[in-house]
């Protein structure tokens, strides 16, 4: 072999090394990190979800404004009949999935805009990128998240509590995704006594909302993890301040290569949240949810998995949820 054939030689083997040396520093990006959002084909499905409301002084609910109750379940939801509904319970093989939202409310159709997001690696920088898509409810049992009308009936214009029976807790093995959860109450309107059940389904846009973090001051430890090397927030498990974050308000394509960490105000916008515990008030307390008139009144009720939750990380998915949402007129346990 001449020299100049041992030089080429040489040089093949070193770029080959660099190759090498390349994939397996991107293989250790993309196994390594630990951030917010799930990565690869991790779900999050809903087992279950328990209604329970107080009828005391004639409150009571439907999911139709006709057939009036205490209680619905989530047969009721999944059945109900009637032009226009729209609500999406995803169960069986379908499963929840994180999305964002900054809550604003679509007046056109009454449904609140959400962000379905997958995590993708900038192979240049090789920084963690947000990709996101709005993600539209549908009527039936699939989609990336829970949302359904319910209707209120009551006797006299009044205050509607959530009481402390409400929670969400995982079912089963818990990873701690019940952590990311969030429920939010739109009131869409109300009718006199003696209107049409139809006049009341058609009631929509936002006049009131309330978005609920029923676990924000419990976290995994690997929440507490992604706190630090994500969004550099120090946070015990326990106990802790209600946290602020960013959510999804618009698309984010690929091309835009917008780093998940980021605050950029054209993809992300503040969100006000109330936890179990506000202020410091006792878990107890019951929450100031949502006002009715004397009549009907509807009101759309959306459960899902916030994507931008410190506790929404590869560690927790895979887990089954259990949403209870009990009503009150009362402002406190008799």
């Amino acid at each position: 072999m001449t020299k100049k054939e041992v030089r080429k030689n040489r040089k093949r083997r070193r770029k080959v090394f660099l190759a090498f040396i390349m994939i397996l520093f991107l293989a250790l990006v993309l196994t390594a990190s630990t951030y917010a959002w799930f990565t690869a084909n991790r779900t999050v499905t809903v087992e279950s979800i328990d209604v329970n409301v107080s009828t005391s002084k004639g409150l009571q609910i439907s999911t139709d404004a006709t057939t009036w109750k205490s209680i619905v379940t989530n047969n009721d939801i999944t059945t109900a009949n009637w032009t226009g509904v729209r609500n999406q319970l995803p169960k069986g093989t379908n499963t929840m999935v994180p999305v964002s939202t900054v809550g604003t409310v679509d007046s056109s159709t009454g449904y609140m805009d959400m962000y379905r997001g997958t995590v993708e690696t900038d192979l240049t920088t090789g920084n963690n990128i947000l990709v996101a898509e709005k993600s539209t409810e549908a009527n039936g049992t699939s989609g990336d998240f829970v949302a359904f009308d319910l209707f209120f009936q009551s006797s006299q214009a009044q205050t509607v509590y959530l009481t402390s029976n409400s929670s969400v807790v995982a079912s089963g093995t818990d990873k701690g995704i019940q952590n990311a959860a969030r429920v939010a109450f739109i009131k869409e309107g109300s009718v006199a006594f003696g209107a049409s059940p139809a006049d009341a389904q058609v009631l929509k846009g936002e006049i009131s909302k309330l978005v609920w973090e029923p676990n924000y001051d419990v976290h995994t430890a690997s929440g507490v993890a992604n706190a630090q090397s994500v969004y550099k927030i120090n946070v015990g498990q326990e106990g802790g301040d209600k946290l602020a974050y960013k959510g999804v308000k618009a698309p984010i394509a690929e091309a835009t290569k917008v780093e998940l960490n980021s605050t950029d105000t054209n993809y992300f916008g503040d969100i006000t949240t109330v936890g179990s515990v506000a202020s410091g008030i006792p878990k107890t307390t019951y929450i100031n949810a949502f006002d009715v008139a004397e009549g009907v009144t509807k009101v759309r009720i959306y459960m899902w998995i916030e994507g931008q939750d410190v506790d929404c990380e590869d560690h927790a998915s895979g887990s089954a949820l259990t949403y209870n949402l009990q009503f009150s007129i009362d402002s406190s346990a008799s």
